[in-house]
């Protein structure tokens, strides 16, 4: 028998001083039966990078040909693709294509670099790609505040984050690939 998505409900209060964006979120998250903790809390820290009222959480792993994270125009069209992770040279073409912004939030320490050092030079076309790393470190301390019900903080300021829940803080700064 398969097994079910857990559910999450996190209220992410975001003060993104960059982007002058104050807004408290309240998601229901699924997390897919494959997914870890670490995967989720970087969803989580994706979306409260890129907030606004227009971006969705998607169905994720569930689905191949969905970002994590998308914001569609009034019209439907693809204006952001938020994926995450270590997507194939074919994904970040396609995605590309699809969409006027993509950001992909690379994590996995090693294996990011080595994913980054294979596909770099065939990005360089692609105006509209963003890449951003996170630490080992950094994702294990995220993965740690991880719980069925969670109220997250998240700050913003100068590309620096700041991330807590309860009495637990994790400051986080991604690195820019592209």
């Amino acid at each position: 028998m398969a097994q079910k998505s857990t559910i999450y409900k996190v209220e992410l209060t975001v003060s993104d001083m960059d982007r002058h964006y104050y807004e408290t979120h309240k998601l229901t998250v699924a997390k897919h039966p494959s997914e870890t903790d670490e995967r989720l809390m970087v969803r989580l820290l994706a979306f409260a990078l890129n907030a606004n009222e227009q971006l969705e959480l998607t169905k994720g792993l569930s689905t191949d040909d969905e970002p994590d994270i998308w914001q569609k125009s009034l019209s439907d069209e693809l204006e952001l693709w938020v994926a995450l992770g270590l997507p194939s040279e074919k994904i970040v073409r396609q995605s590309c294509g699809k969409a006027d912004d993509v950001i992909i939030y690379a994590y996995g320490g090693k294996n990011a670099e080595v994913w980054w050092d294979k596909i770099q030079n065939s990005t360089t076309r692609f105006d509209n790609l963003r890449v951003f790393n996170f630490t080992d470190t950094d994702t294990r301390a995220l993965a740690a505040l991880a719980s069925r019900s969670m109220k997250l903080q998240v700050n913003i300021q100068d590309g620096d984050l700041m991330v807590s829940a309860d009495e637990d803080v994790v400051y986080l700064t991604p690195q820019v690939w592209k």
